[in-house]
């Protein structure tokens, strides 16, 4: 089929290289513009604008597609480009634009999106945090003919999958783009023989997965510790939990809940023990083990390693929050 692809992160690119592995022939690419990263704060392309050079497929980079809006010459010429591609479907995964209606309009088969969740829940930009953050038992990939509103479209396919209790944002995103992209070629091939089946989403069961603030980082030690455990992991790998201790700001990528409740008395975010196998911490009348955290611009270390380096003692106490 000729398609239009729309996408911008790893999990777009994992879907691209799908479609293109599967012979979909890529009449355009549309990614967000190069952006500033890094220690240095160069221009990256994305990881969807690496594969497609890679390839030698058509991109533009549009900084909007509102032809009314701030850029309306980035508009018109992807507008131009978008009717030369003819395009009998168009595919989008995170491409982070929004698309406004003569765009939907365009395909003659409209556009296809991938959601990393079973709709209606969790729509909107960070579903796969969201739902590690809820501490939901599952989550899936739904196929989604797109229409104006914010996910709001008819589903066309969906599947389930665990979220399993060591998943992070980042290896559950990995397992969500191959499973997305898989349910995108199946999907494409019910469309060629016009057998997609569109199911309006139900009107229950409505949430919304808001873009995560890097304020929202910080630790909160007056949570219970099982609810800091996933908020760690869901922010794992962007942008990374953070907790102050000794004026450092402390990056926490691993931990878990202990079964044990806190000793009496003792100010959340006191340090109970410091082992080999973590760093005991007292939440909201529950503990934490921390097994993996970071010092500023030093490297990832599992707790023995980091406790090698930092004086760390019981009696010590996270301090109020940073931000990260």
């Amino acid at each position: 089929m000729r398609l239009i692809f729309a996408g911008t992160p790893e999990f777009s690119r994992v879907a691209l290289e799908h479609l293109h592995a599967a012979g979909h022939e890529i009449a355009l690419v549309l990614t967000q513009p190069d952006r500033p990263a890094g220690r240095g704060m160069k221009l990256h392309a994305s990881a969807v604008k690496q594969f497609a050079l890679d390839k030698g497929l058509p991109i533009a980079q549009p900084r909007s597609l509102r032809l009314d809006g701030k850029y309306p010459d980035d508009a018109a010429a992807a507008q131009t480009a978008l009717l030369a591609a003819n395009a009998e479907a168009m595919v989008v995964a995170a491409y982070g634009l929004i698309l406004p209606q003569w765009v939907l309009d365009l395909p003659s088969r409209g556009c296809f999106n991938i959601h990393a969740s079973i709709l209606p829940r969790w729509r909107g930009a960070a579903p796969i945090q969201r739902a590690i953050e809820a501490g939901d038992a599952e989550t899936g990939v739904t196929i989604m003919q797109m229409d104006a509103g914010l996910d709001t479209g008819d589903m066309l396919l969906a599947h389930t999958t665990e979220i399993l209790p060591g998943d992070n944002a980042g290896s559950l995103q990995d397992r969500l783009a191959v499973l997305g992209a898989r349910l995108m070629l199946l999907a494409l091939e019910v469309a060629s023989v016009n057998a997609l089946k569109p199911i309006a989403q139900p009107a229950e069961g409505v949430t919304y997965a808001h873009k995560i603030d890097k304020a929202e980082a910080a630790i909160d030690w007056a949570q219970d510790a099982a609810v800091i455990a996933r908020r760690i992991r869901a922010f794992n790998p962007a942008p990374g939990a953070s907790a102050l201790l000794q004026g450092e700001t402390l990056k926490i990528w691993g931990a878990r809940a202990l079964a044990h409740p806190a000793p009496a008395g003792l100010p959340a975010g006191s340090i109970v023990a410091g082992s080999a196998e973590g760093i005991v911490v007292a939440a909201q009348a529950s503990m934490l083990l921390i097994t993996e955290l970071q010092r500023p611009g030093a490297k990832r270390l599992s707790a023995a390693d980091f406790l090698r380096g930092f004086d760390l003692r019981a009696g010590m106490v996270f301090e109020k929050h940073s931000q990260a």
